[in-house]
């Protein structure tokens, strides 16, 4: 077939189909998002227009928000479909490479299609060439290298023979799931090629489960039946294997009691007689405190991030860890029994090991005591008082007015800390996005974008701070204009409230993250008015004063949202000081002359080292 290479390059993106995890056979990659320039308007800007009956595109008005949306449509779908999200060369492309950071840190599937300097280099240095002294094959793409699973320049159309398969593999494998870019010369893109038909057959991408190696698995085994006091760590791994059921019945079997990462949230129904709750920093004092008694923890589908392990002092020095992980590089970390496999079929495989076996039966009921204190905590903070409302409150309110199949996001700030550790989930299909792997400002509005395209069953609600809402609002409009129906929930504590309650804590002075604490020439300095904004961007707009305003604010917009086919924004005054508490510690560099220096060295003196 001949075609141009951006032809060819859509026409197998629409050949791509995936298996959902109920089964379903959908496409692949479901959306792309756009902003064209000079660099890819002709080529790959001409192909989609061609075929945009087959592969539909959404215009974005910033390239790092777009990319946002991807991930952001990647998690909802549970790595089994993917977001594409293309830009010219040059200050086009640079701003997508936060986003591809997002997804690396995150596991997630993403396809960056950035448009490149000429490979005939006749108007060299073309229109925003970066021009390297040294090396001149290198343009700014090159610095997606460091963020990308696979990277690759498409110097000739044929490259593509060789090149696309190796994207499907890294977009579509659980283990090396992440960013793929492809750097796309603008020449190459016009180029034209005889493509054999086979590239652009059909194929369908199902869920990969590599079973463990029979081996490893009974060192688990083992170390399981020589443990008291066992504890289960649920990952998004375990979610996007869909071996949530499985990992409930695993639990059951065996008198486990269960506990959750930031990833692997809403896995688990909150009144699960086995579930202690979401475990670090941003958990809660349930399961940091099972995870202190433990002597064995099984981390299933986690990498374990600093947050998950209070900066590795939340669990017992002398637990043992067992760690199933479709990445080996994830498995062997900290010195644990590594079971490399699908989450799915390692928790299918285990039990025929542990026959008979259980956990000591009051520590089975420890779960359920340490939760209930936890839910106390939680409802007194949740409890209606007058005044601005508290990050709590608000969630609280959020959890209350949201349907099972709803699905709740932030990432950024003191948010994250209280969505995951307050929010009580139905259990079922995972419903919570709270991006932490790279705590990403202003992943809030534009992944809640990529969310509402993917996630059908139910409304999806952002929540984010106003420095969040600053950081990048511009796909609200994207949202709007697209015809996406969501709700973005501004919370405006005035500042950066969580990093000035980081630098406080420890005995640093207020400044630079309030307003109030901030420089400025202006004897009274503006505020920004953020539901005239919200309004200016095509969103339907509600604001509350108090908890009760806010109620009848977020029900209204909920209704706004899906009669209106479009963002509905709620803009609240919170508390700028009033926290969830889970006592966990994390390590932040604390200079010698800081009061926080002492529970800084008490910290690095508990951490868990190597076992």
């Amino acid at each position: 077939m001949e075609l141009t290479t951006a032809q060819a390059l859509v026409a197998w993106l629409i050949a791509q189909h995936s298996e959902t995890l109920d089964g379903r056979e959908v496409p692949l990659f479901p959306a792309v998002f756009a902003i064209f320039g000079h660099g890819n308007v002709l080529g790959l800007g001409t192909a989609l227009q061609e075929r945009s009956d087959l592969i539909p595109v959404w215009r974005g008005h910033t390239e790092q928000g777009m990319a946002l949306a991807a991930v952001g449509l990647a998690k909802a779908a549970h790595r089994r479909q993917v977001g594409v999200a293309t830009s010219s060369i040059g200050p086009g492309a640079l701003n997508m490479v936060t986003a591809a950071g997002v997804a690396h840190a995150n596991r997630l599937p993403l396809l960056l299609l950035p448009g490149d300097t000429f490979v005939g280099r006749a108007p060299d240095p073309v229109l925003q060439q970066v021009e390297h002294f040294g090396d001149g094959t290198a343009t700014v793409n090159d610095a997606f290298r460091s963020v990308s699973r696979y990277f690759d320049r498409i110097t000739r159309p044929e490259q593509l023979l060789a090149a696309l398969p190796q994207v499907a593999r890294v977009l579509t494998d659980p283990a090396d799931a992440g960013p793929v870019t492809l750097a796309l010369p603008q020449d190459v893109q016009a180029e034209v090629f005889d493509f054999p038909e086979s590239l652009f057959e059909p194929v369908v991408h199902s869920v990969a489960r590599p079973r463990a190696d029979r081996t490893r698995l009974a060192v688990a085994a083992a170390a399981l039946r020589d443990s008291d006091r066992p504890l289960l760590v649920l990952g998004g791994g375990v979610r996007y294997s869909g071996a949530g059921p499985r990992a409930l019945e695993f639990a059951q079997w065996h008198g486990i009691p269960i506990v959750e990462t930031t990833a692997g949230r809403t896995l688990v129904p909150h009144d699960h007689p086995l579930y202690a709750g979401p475990l670090g920093i941003t958990g809660s004092t349930s399961a940091n405190a099972l995870a202190a008694e433990a002597d064995l923890i099984l981390a299933v589908g986690t990498r374990l991030q600093d947050f998950t392990t209070a900066s590795w002092t939340v669990f017992a020095p002398e637990a043992r860890l067992v760690s199933i992980n479709a990445a080996g590089f994830d498995a062997v970390k900290h010195g644990s029994v590594a079971v490399v496999a699908d989450a799915d079929a390692a928790l299918q495989d285990l039990p025929g090991l542990l026959d008979g076996w259980e956990a000591d039966r009051q520590w089975t009921d420890r779960a359920a005591e340490v939760r209930a204190e936890w839910d106390g905590y939680v409802d007194k903070l949740r409890a209606p008082a007058a005044g601005q409302p508290s990050y709590a409150q608000i969630v609280g309110a959020v959890n209350d007015l949201s349907g099972s199949g709803d699905y709740v996001m932030t990432a950024a700030g003191g948010l994250p800390g209280e969505v995951v550790g307050g929010w009580r989930a139905s259990g079922g299909e995972p419903t919570m996005d709270v991006e932490y792997g790279f705590s990403c400002m202003g992943y809030e509005i534009a992944g809640a974008w990529g969310a509402a395209i993917a996630h059908r069953r139910g409304l999806v609600t952002t929540l984010l701070g106003d420095g969040s809402y600053l950081m990048l609002n511009s796909e609200l409009f994207s949202a709007a204009f697209a015809g996406h129906p969501l709700v973005a929930v501004v919370c405006d504590n005035g500042g950066y409230a969580v990093i000035a309650r980081l630098q406080e804590s420890q005995g640093g002075v207020p400044f630079n993250n309030f307003y109030a604490d901030c420089r400025t020439n202006h004897p009274a300095p503006p505020r920004v008015d953020f539901a005239a904004h919200a309004h200016s961007l095509g969103c339907a707009v509600f604001t509350a004063d108090d908890l009760v305003g806010f109620h009848e604010a977020y029900a209204q917009a909920r209704v706004a949202a899906r009669t209106g086919s479009r963002p509905a924004v709620v803009v609240v005054r919170t508390q700028p000081a009033t926290w969830t508490d889970t006592g966990a510690w994390w390590e932040v560099g604390v200079p010698e002359h800081l009061g926080g220096r002492v529970d800084y060295d008490a910290g690095k003196r508990a951490q868990r080292r190597y076992r």
